[in-house]
């Protein structure tokens, strides 16, 4: 069943017998890597995690978080995650060369309009607790226990534009996700592949020439500051994984695997309503900038890069099998159920 805004009586159940089992949990460290700095959506899922831990707990489990660049690259946190070094991590594009099925997130125009209604959506039961989204991570020595969509992927590039005419050849970056560069190869563009922490220096000489992030992403990291449009066409959320090392999770009691759950659920709300916050403030830290162009799509606009996104599902199921095959076709029958 979706989520519906307001705590469900099995939380508020949760919630009331959590103290009394708090005695009973030894004390434990448990370190999380983020892929995003401190002030991110990730970085402000995972401190209202760790005081929900604390909190639940009676303080016997305490998290430290490992803001961007502390444990090194995005793909060194996977596989600490995967080694067992760090407990907990996010997971997003890059994650496809660890978890090919996790690309699902990297897919244009296949989720609602509406970011609540796809957040409730890759919460549910239905998606995140499906046996092929689960395998899909176990078997790669990870478990998934959230999905967090951060915000709308958006566009930006030194040129406008409306149309895959106008994207015909132009140097976007990607994240190393196969998916996302058959997908902006079918819109004519030439994607490029550039480190996270080097992306800034990449546009501002030339080396990109356009760029994917939520918009918190664009200003924090003052991509905008070299680029002269956003261009927001609502193709695809940001979307993270929080993930588990899954030898490490087998290996909690069911007490507290249940107030995990009763964290995570918790933060569905939490974390959509403080992502559109801090979507919403940052876009207008770069309007009062006054340097950037907003740009937004029409829906005939949109429908043009949609028509060229459809065949790209595709190619998805022949990259991963199956099992993502199973994955794309329940995702849409449940956006086509909420649309």
């Amino acid at each position: 069943m979706l989520w519906q805004k307001g705590f469900c009586a099995a939380v508020a159940l949760g919630l009331a017998t959590a103290g009394t089992q708090a005695a009973a949990f030894e004390s434990q460290t448990w370190r999380f890597g983020l892929e995003e700095i401190e002030g991110s959506v990730q970085y402000e899922y995972a401190a209202r995690f760790a005081e929900l831990m604390d909190e639940k707990t009676d303080g016997a489990v305490s998290v430290e978080l490992y803001p961007y660049g502390q444990l090194g690259g995005l793909t060194d946190i996977y596989d600490a995650a995967q080694s067992g070094a760090i407990q907990l991590a996010f997971g997003s594009g890059f994650l496809g060369g660890t978890v090919p099925e996790s690309q699902i997130f990297s897919l244009n125009f296949v989720l609602t309009d509406d970011e609540w209604t796809n957040t409730q959506i890759l919460n549910s039961d239905e998606f995140l607790l499906s046996e092929d989204f689960q395998e899909a991570f176990r078997n790669r020595d990870l478990h998934p226990i959230a999905v967090v969509p951060e915000g709308w992927q958006v566009w930006s590039a030194n040129q406008e534009i409306r149309t895959p005419e106008d994207m015909s050849g132009l140097a976007i970056r990607t994240m190393d996700n196969r998916l996302l560069r058959e997908t902006y190869q079918a819109y004519g563009a030439d994607p490029v592949t550039v480190e996270y922490g080097e992306l800034y220096s990449a546009l501002q000489l030339g080396q990109a020439e356009g760029n994917i992030q939520p918009v918190f992403a664009h200003e924090e990291m003052a991509f905008y500051e070299v680029q002269d449009y956003l261009i927001f066409a609502n193709h695809a959320q940001f979307i993270a994984t929080f993930m588990g090392n899954r030898d490490w999770w087998d290996s909690l009691d069911d007490d507290l695997k249940d107030v995990v759950h009763e964290a995570r659920q918790e933060l569905v709300e939490y974390i959509h309503d403080k992502q559109q916050e801090l979507n919403t403030d940052r876009l207008e830290t770069i309007k009062d900038e006054g340097s950037t162009e907003i740009v937004e799509l029409t829906d005939e606009e949109r429908q043009a890069f949609a028509e060229r996104a459809e065949p790209v599902r595709d190619v998805f199921v022949d990259m991963v099998g199956d099992r993502g095959g199973r994955m794309l076709e329940n995702l849409l029958e449940l956006v086509e159920e909420h649309r």
